[in-house]
């Protein structure tokens, strides 16, 4: 029987918990399980637990305080409380807000429901590779502008976007700056001061914490409305019982990848870069993002292979143990082409044989070499079955 070797290569969709992250939250689930928002001692004990993880988040991406750290339920309601918050707060400033055509649909979504109270939302074009020209954001700029949300890393295609360069652009025109940096939060160095950036997303299951947490950097000063009503936490920001345990783990988590990135990024693209190189010898693939390496993350390759379709590619790496994605993860159920491949001008025959593979801290040279073996494989298969391909 043929060795099966299982590689999880699909970590831009989730990372597993970190042995060090799960021993440090283990002991507020059955042992420290107080309500920080308690009177009594039991539950001040958590609340100071709580702050210490606040100020541990903050440290880690370069924030000036502390409780400009809120924690939410993950990426998706950091992104909906930073966009809507901010632009239901400041309606009185503008009503027209600027994105790209390559945000994740936490984004998209948002806007939309935005649009439905009246505002107006501009979304940019991107380059072949994926990247938002400063040019065109600059030119997009108008009087009523009060927001500008732009990815600081595409979750499909890896590709990191000029951040400080259009933060200043957008604050040159009377703006605030927001970030989706769910992909790019412990992956590469982010310093919300340095970069200019006002409001920042982060999710911790991205970076080998748990699920069903995440945290929105808001700077002092910047209004938003919130969402959540009830009990006031969060400095009434974002109401709700605080999840000790896994704000624990979000903060343990991103200390640790803070902490090993100068050597993990390394790495990672080191693995990233012979990954494609193999790839590539594969007749009619198209490397998608960035070209100059520097400016992907350090552990995405993302391609379209010709003649494939890829829900049967990743059905059939899957025989083989290997974890993939095709189009974005969060709707790797639908059939249309990913808006992300088609906004880099690829035709739709061309993107729905869109494939990416992304590495993680658990992922080892062996791991490469396994997936080198087995896609040209799945691919001759597939290709020897289809009616359009041509050697």
């Amino acid at each position: 029987m043929e060795n099966i070797r299982k590689v999880y290569a699909d970590n831009a969709a989730t990372t597993a918990v970190s042995q060090h992250c799960l021993e440090r939250m283990l002991p507020y689930f059955t042992e420290q399980y107080g309500n920080p928002s308690s009177l009594y001692s039991f539950g001040r004990e958590n609340k100071k637990v709580l702050e210490n993880a606040r100020k541990m988040t903050a440290d880690a991406i370069g924030a000036a305080l502390a409780d400009e750290i809120i924690f939410t339920s993950g990426g998706s309601e950091s992104d909906n409380l930073a966009i809507k918050g901010y632009a239901r707060a400041n309606v009185k400033k503008g009503k027209h807000i600027i994105s790209s055509k390559i945000e994740h649909h936490a984004v998209f979504e948002t806007l939309d429901a935005l649009k439905k109270e009246g505002f107006e939302v501009t979304m940019l074009d991107v380059d072949s590779e994926g990247f938002v020209s400063p040019e065109a954001l600059k030119n997009a700029m108008r009087e009523d502008t009060i927001l500008v949300t732009i990815m600081a890393a595409n979750n499909e295609i890896g590709t990191v976007e000029p951040i400080a360069e259009l933060a200043a652009i957008a604050h040159a025109g009377g703006a605030v700056f927001h970030t989706d940096a769910v992909q790019a939060v412990g992956h590469i160095p982010i310093n919300v001061v340095e970069m200019g950036i006002d409001m920042l997303s982060m999710s911790a299951h991205k970076f080998n914490g748990p699920k069903g947490v995440g945290a929105l950097y808001v700077k002092r000063g910047v209004r938003i409305q919130p969402m959540i009503h009830g009990g006031g936490q969060e400095k009434k920001r974002r109401s709700g019982t605080e999840s000790v345990a896994n704000i624990v783990g979000l903060a343990t988590a991103l200390t640790d990848a803070v902490e090993r990135l100068p050597a993990e990024s390394v790495r990672l693209a080191a693995l990233r870069d012979k990954l494609i190189e193999g790839v590539m010898k594969m007749p009619k693939v198209i490397l998608t993002g960035a070209t100059d390496m520097s400016k992907r993350l350090p552990g995405t390759a993302s391609f379209c292979i010709n003649a494939i379709e890829g829900e049967a590619l990743i059905l059939r790496l899957d025989f083989m143990g290997i974890c993939a994605s095709t189009g974005s993860a969060c709707s790797s159920g639908s059939l249309d082409p990913s808006h992300v491949l088609l906004a880099l001008g690829l035709p739709h025959e061309v993107a729905h044989g869109s494939l990416r593979l992304s590495l993680g801290h658990f992922n080892t040279e062996q791991d490469v070499d396994y997936i080198l073996e087995k896609l040209p494989q799945v691919v001759t298969a597939l290709r020897a079955m289809s009616p359009v391909w041509q050697e």
